[in-house]
């Protein structure tokens, strides 16, 4: 029986058959100078913040969709801004995670397995109420990046901290703004 010309290359090694070999998935090589076991726990770190960011993202919009009442307008504009800042962090920590050579986030339930951020589903939540959960929940992220922050700075990773730097500033932003919404008139405190 004569061979095709295909199979002749086959058997040369010319041409690969597209069943004939599994593909194997190319190790990702850390390109950073970040030592590999700190690299694990930078980038363990940071997809936790991706997790916990985009929990936050959702509830912030979440809050964004529901709020209702006589500041209507300004609340529902200062929830689409803290949503926008949320959502443009997402992309950086998890894109620096694959910089490091590591995987990031790939699902909803991953997300749902890693963030630290409580979901909110009620129906009928009190403006006053979700701006406050967020101010907790600013403060929170706020501590997180630190952390962050303090084992990317003992891994050296000089990159990602300035990244986490400034993310702190717009965390502790958002939170400023949320406290003095939520502010009782002369006091220091809600």
């Amino acid at each position: 029986m004569k061979k095709t010309s295909s199979e002749s290359l086959r058997e040369t090694g010319s041409v690969r058959a597209r069943t004939s070999v599994p593909r194997q998935r190319a190790a990702l090589a850390a390109r950073s100078g970040v030592e590999s076991e700190a690299v694990k726990d930078v980038a363990a770190s940071l997809n936790t913040l991706v997790a916990d960011v985009f929990a936050l993202y959702i509830k912030t919009k979440n809050f964004h969709w529901h709020v209702s009442g006589p500041h209507f307008r300004d609340y529902h504009e200062l929830l689409e801004e803290h949503a926008k800042e949320l959502f443009a962090m997402v992309d950086p920590i998890a894109e620096r995670v694959r910089k490091l050579g590591e995987p990031t986030i790939k699902s909803i339930s991953n997300i749902a397995r890693l963030q630290r951020v409580t979901d909110n589903d009620a129906d009928d939540l009190a403006p006053e109420d979700m701006l406050t959960e967020l101010l907790e929940d600013n403060k929170n992220l706020a501590l997180r990046l630190r952390e962050a922050h303090e084992v990317c700075s003992e891994a050296r990773d000089l990159a990602t901290a300035s990244l986490i730097e400034n993310w702190i500033d717009e965390t502790e932003r958002r939170a400023w703004f949320l406290f003095e919404t939520t502010r009782r008139p002369g006091s220091t405190e809600h």
